[in-house]
């Protein structure tokens, strides 16, 4: 376990030093009004973290207590005692579980954007028999809209471009809730599928056949947070495509929108209003700014971080879902999930995996704390 890790121990060993001096420093009057404020900042920061630690300290010495009573107690007549001890032990533990869960929460750096809505964006990959990448981006998609569903999260269809045999080219979708893009930012990247096709052309060689679909987490900024400039945008307009090809309206409904400065391109046709469909696509280009604003500021403060999860980039493969093994792995953190039909129904089999991310990534952000915290004590 992390939490008996010896350099965790130090830190936190550490702050509780650093937060015991700051206590009696500000109980000394000669402090001036602006160091007060700075060590009254600086005190509430580590009160949180000082006041678990001490559970957990009395906690441990709780066990010790009840550890030398047990090993007085031989006599048949004291076993009794003994059972009562035991008990006392394992409520002792579970809090102390209980307590060093807290520490993590309070220990991992908190991402700003965690609580902000997303946006969802999917599109089908390109291979031999490019029907069986259709297919399954529009069963991820459908996961995704029944986890919205299982999380009680709204789900806004944004844009839908189906293929043929009931497959999807491109759809976005806005996701609106709590803490939305904390549960679906490990989720950007490369799905792939490995399968026999049950329809399509594929479907006719009845060999196992190997695909690919994107995922794009976007998380959805405030208005104040991405302005866009209406001289940087070059907007057209068209009429609206069907899974074949055809027209499917006879006015120009359908928007594409280019960002000059950064070459971005952002088309829908979802709606009939061009109106509708014009504030569609500017909310797409705005998230997808914002996203860049964050990978920015994420390679400033990452810059020589190695983690499987936190840093990897929506262009790498992330997970497989492999039909013919029965099987969906997830490269990051190699875990692996049975029952493949029931995972991409998208309930309790995906946040399962979701929270083993969630987990990983926590556990890499304490490594790294531990880390500078020791380059920095050297």
């Amino acid at each position: 376990m992390l939490w008996k890790h010896k350099a965790l121990q130090k830190y936190m060993e550490h702050l509780n030093k650093e937060y015991q001096t700051l206590e009696q420093s500000l109980q000394h009057i000669s402090v001036n009004e602006e160091n007060r404020r700075s060590l009254n900042r600086r005190r509430a920061e580590l009160a949180p973290l000082a006041a678990i630690y001490q559970e957990i300290q009395e906690a441990k010495q709780a066990i010790e207590e009840l550890e030398s009573m047990c090993k007085s107690l031989n006599r048949q007549d004291e076993k009794q005692l003994q059972e009562l001890a035991l008990e006392e032990r394992q409520t002792i533990d579970q809090k102390i579980n209980v307590l060093y869960s807290e520490l993590f929460q309070s220990l991992v750096p908190k991402e700003k954007y965690d609580k902000n809505d997303v946006i969802l964006e999917v599109t089908s990959g390109r291979t031999t028999g490019g029907d069986i990448c259709q297919q399954f981006t529009r069963e991820i998609f459908d996961m995704y809209q029944n986890y919205s569903c299982y999380k009680h999260w709204q789900f806004e269809l944004l844009n839908y471009t189906p293929a043929d045999y009931g497959g999807l080219h491109h759809a976005a979708a806005r996701i609106s809730g709590d803490n939305v893009y904390k549960h679906l930012k490990y989720e950007g990247g490369i799905h792939r599928v490995q399968r026999i096709p049950e329809v399509g052309l594929s479907s006719r060689m009845q060999r196992i056949h190997t695909g690919t679909m994107s995922v794009i987490i976007l998380p959805q900024p405030d208005e104040v947070d991405v302005k866009l400039d209406p001289k940087d945008l070059r907007i057209d307009t068209f009429r609206a495509r069907g899974a074949g090809g055809q027209h499917v309206n006879t006015t120009d409904s359908a928007v594409r929108l280019v960002h000059i400065p950064t070459g971005l391109v952002v088309e829908c046709q979802q709606e009939r209003s061009q109106i509708r469909n014009k504030q569609i696509a500017l909310s797409v280009l705005r998230a997808r700014l914002y996203q860049q604003i964050i990978e920015k500021n994420k390679r400033q403060q990452h810059s020589t971080r190695k983690l499987q999860v936190g840093t990897r980039a929506q262009s790498e493969r992330i997970r497989t879902y492999n039909f013919t093994q029965d099987r969906v792995t997830d490269h990051r953190i190699a875990y692996e999930v049975r029952d493949i039909k029931e995972f991409v129904c998208g309930g309790k089999g995906l946040d399962q995996l979701i929270q083993k991310l969630l987990q990983s990534a926590d556990e890499e952000a304490i490594v790294e704390l531990l880390d500078e915290n020791l380059k920095s004590a050297k």
